[in-house]
């Protein structure tokens, strides 16, 4: 099983503080971390993902109680987040397969097939991705984070620009990855989002 320990982790821009001191552990579940809009929600999900340092404090990964390498939780993480972007000239189909072969997961038709299916993106999977509207985008961000079949996916925000649908599809896939022990990370201010954790990390008011 995987869990998480951080201890009084602190990040600052400069003079602005973001978070200060954030402790918690993690061991089962969903997490979720809360917060209205600036409260460092992106930034502590980085910071967990070490693709931000913080200034102090530390974020420990654990499997079975052994501590697993920045580099070994980096190689077994999806991402999907607004600020991360795909390839605009290369059609869906062609994102999700190039990032299948950066990471050396090489899945085969059949598993691009389902992906598709799963987040409903299948019937633009042959669409260059800047002609996308961006709820459309979103979804293939969502299903680019779980390309590498994740041990640990983090999701900021992956609600925005969905509609009904695509929200109850954020709600399935969370369900359906946790069932699989996947630990999800789900950053968000939306309440309803929120809702889906287990635990809840809040930052600022939130």
């Amino acid at each position: 099983m995987i869990s998480l320990k951080v201890q009084q982790l602190t990040k600052k821009y400069n003079r602005n503080t973001v978070f200060d001191e954030v402790s918690f552990i993690h061991q089962q579940g969903i997490l979720g971390i809360s917060g209205s809009n600036g409260s460092g929600k992106s930034t502590l999900l980085k910071c967990l993902a070490y693709l931000a340092r913080p200034n102090s404090g530390s974020v420990v990964w654990f499997h079975d109680n052994s501590a697993i390498s920045k580099e070994e939780i980096k190689s077994t993480i999806g991402y999907a987040a607004p600020y991360i972007n795909l390839y605009d000239e290369m059609t869906v189909l062609e994102n999700l397969k190039f990032i299948g072969e950066l990471s050396h997961a090489s899945p085969d038709d059949s598993f691009y097939n389902e992906l598709l299916t799963q987040t409903d993106i299948h019937a633009f999977r042959n669409r260059i991705f800047k002609s996308l509207s961006t709820g459309q985008q979103q979804r293939v961000k969502l299903a680019s984070s779980l390309v590498r079949k994740p041990k640990i996916l983090f999701w900021d925000e992956p609600g925005s620009n969905l509609d009904e649908k695509g929200h109850a599809l954020v709600k399935q896939i969370v369900s359906n990855e946790s069932k699989k022990g996947t630990l999800v990370i789900l950053a968000s201010n939306d309440s309803k989002e929120i809702e889906l954790c287990d635990n809840v990390v809040k930052l600022g008011n939130g």
